[in-house]
């Protein structure tokens, strides 16, 4: 699994033309795994970071798990980042062990569906058992978890307006199945992954 941290400058148009619009950063972040416009990219995960101010100095995570970014466009483009990027590789073999635990943030959008449409959770009740349940579907529990914010996020996809409700959360958790937990984190966590969510984060204890 390949990992990139990404500084933007607010200050350059074309980042903030991006950190307003979800749907416009991913088109961004996508050149970063093509030779060109008309490939499609392979799936990728990504989120802004929580900071006391996200407009100082927004911080973006970028997680694929089979190709290693190629950030040089990026690079190349005046004023667009603060500092250069800082890639690693990750080995999820070595991270995850059974009965570990593990800090985790994760921004998600925890949906349920209801006489066939879907609905965003709003309370922070439901987005916990929600989150609870992945786990269940994940190979992992919850010891500790926080809502530590919830907004809606907006973005327009050609004509269209979308919005997606966002939820942060922050705790702890305990591996149960590796197996399961490596998926999760190759894979994401719920739905929105195009507008920033599903990038689960964890460090150990």
């Amino acid at each position: 699994m390949f990992l990139s941290r990404l500084t933007l400058d607010p200050r350059n148009a074309q980042a903030r033309r991006d950190l307003g619009d979800p749907y416009e950063m991913h088109r961004t972040l996508a050149r970063a795994f093509v030779p060109d416009a008309d490939t499609p990219p392979p799936r990728f995960l990504w989120c802004l970071e929580p900071t006391g101010n996200p407009w100082a100095s927004p911080t973006l995570l970028v997680q694929s798990a089979n190709r290693e970014a190629d950030w040089s466009f990026l690079q190349a483009t005046p004023g667009y980042l603060q500092q250069p990027v800082a890639s690693k590789r990750v080995a999820l073999d070595k991270l995850l062990v059974p009965g570990s635990r593990y800090r985790f943030r994760l921004l998600a959008n925890p949906t349920v569906m209801r006489q066939g449409k879907r609905y965003g959770l709003t309370g922070e009740t439901a987005q916990l058992e929600w989150l609870q349940r992945q786990g269940e579907r994940h190979g992992f529990t919850l010891e500790a978890a926080l809502v530590t914010a919830s907004d809606m996020l907006r973005g327009r996809k050609e004509s269209s307006v979308i919005s997606v409700q966002r939820v942060a959360y922050e705790g702890v958790l305990q591996a149960l199945q590796p197996d399961a937990l490596a998926q999760a984190l190759l894979a994401g966590v719920g739905r929105a992954k195009a507008f920033g969510c599903g990038l689960l984060s964890l460090a150990r204890c």
